[in-house]
């Protein structure tokens, strides 16, 4: 059976953003053609979307008619379907593709390789931009987190490489600086810190014990962190400082949790109880942070919110997992539509009859 054409528009798509991440990853890559091909993918995946959903994608004249080039109706610039598709102006999705639309038209051969460098973050936000907007309206088959490796990379791991970032950045043209000082100008902090803006990441070295399951880089969602470990990533990002030599000691299960001190922390931030062994297990069963009891390697777990202690042979979590219990039930209306159930609300006791004769009015939850 045929494709509908919007598939094939997808397919190209992919074709671009692919041999874009080659021209990016290879040693002797071009960044120049990173920016053409990265283009590309997204006039092609925005085209697709229009094509789907039954856009019609194509300028009109003022009488309403097409116009034509080369005896075919004129299909939207990728400027302009950003436009379209992202009606915020203040969207960091669109503000980001501007810019790279911006720099496409800029860029200088012989300054390739600064920019590539400079502009790290934002490329990583293009491409991560990218692939949200294919999964999220065509669905995960189409994604490419299986074909797209972390690669390896020592700039950023030695000083040497972070001279080398910051000698770069002073050597691009005037020309090039200033249209993203410009394009910047009036943009709000909280856009230029927004990871679909410009993504930046900290590589730390993981040390101590592993198991199979363990990824050679593990990326943390940073809406999945606690407002203390917000702020202490917040701050090192802020600082950029670079981890040279570390030393580590060995701390039992520091800071790990039990079921039942996890239910009572809940429990006590919510206004109905939280049981350990009944809502709590049902969690991580369908969040599937960690196997069920028998399975045939109990390691396997998710380490941002629960470990395996193997000499108790128990489960332990994280303050990490506290947080994104609350977050996910912390309301009556938000605990019924995940369990679909009612919650078992608190008691409220109130003060003997005396008390509140002689003006005392105050209750406490049971």
């Amino acid at each position: 059976m045929a494709h509908p054409r919007w598939r094939h528009m997808l397919d190209e798509s992919k074709r671009h953003a692919l041999k874009a991440v080659d021209e990016w990853n290879c040693s002797s890559g071009n960044f120049g053609d990173f920016l053409t091909h990265m283009h590309k993918a997204w006039h092609y995946l925005l085209h697709a979307e229009f094509k789907k959903d039954g856009v019609d994608y194509h300028y009109k004249e003022s009488n309403g008619q097409y116009k034509i080039i080369d005896g075919e109706p004129k299909a939207w610039d990728l400027e302009w379907c950003v436009k379209q598709r992202y009606t915020n102006s203040a969207d960091p999705v669109r503000l980001n593709l501007e810019l790279f639309v911006a720099l496409r038209n800029k860029v200088e051969h012989r300054y390739e390789h600064n920019l590539k460098i400079v502009a790290g973050g934002k490329a990583q936000a293009l491409i991560m931009n990218y692939e949200r907007e294919r999964v999220d309206h065509f669905g995960s088959d189409y994604s490419l987190a299986d074909v797209l490796r972390f690669p390896i990379t020592l700039q950023s791991l030695t000083a040497e490489g972070q001279a080398e970032q910051r000698e770069a950045a002073a050597k691009l043209p005037k020309a090039t600086r200033d249209l993203v000082t410009r394009f910047e100008a009036n943009m709000d902090e909280s856009v230029k810190d927004d990871l679909r803006y410009d993504y930046r990441v900290r590589l730390v070295p993981i040390i101590g014990n592993k198991t199979d399951a363990d990824l050679a880089v593990n990326f943390v969602n940073f809406d999945d962190l606690t407002d203390e470990e917000r702020k202490t990533m917040t701050e090192a990002g802020r600082t950029g400082t670079v981890m040279t030599k570390l030393k580590h000691v060995e701390v039992a299960n520091k800071a790990k949790l039990r079921a039942t001190t996890v239910a009572e922390r809940v429990e006590a931030r919510l206004p109905f109880h939280f049981s350990a062994y009944g809502e709590h297990t049902e969690m991580w069963r369908r969040f599937n942070i960690r196997p069920a009891k028998g399975t045939s390697d109990p390691c396997i777990t998710d380490a941002r919110y629960c470990i395996y202690d193997e000499p108790v042979n128990t489960y332990l979590y994280t303050d990490a997992w506290v947080e994104k219990v609350i977050k996910e039930i912390g309301t009556v209306d938000k605990y019924r539509t995940f369990f679909g159930k009612e919650p078992r609300m608190k008691k409220v006791a109130t003060l003997p009859q005396q008390a509140v004769s002689d003006g005392q009015t105050i209750s406490k939850t049971a």
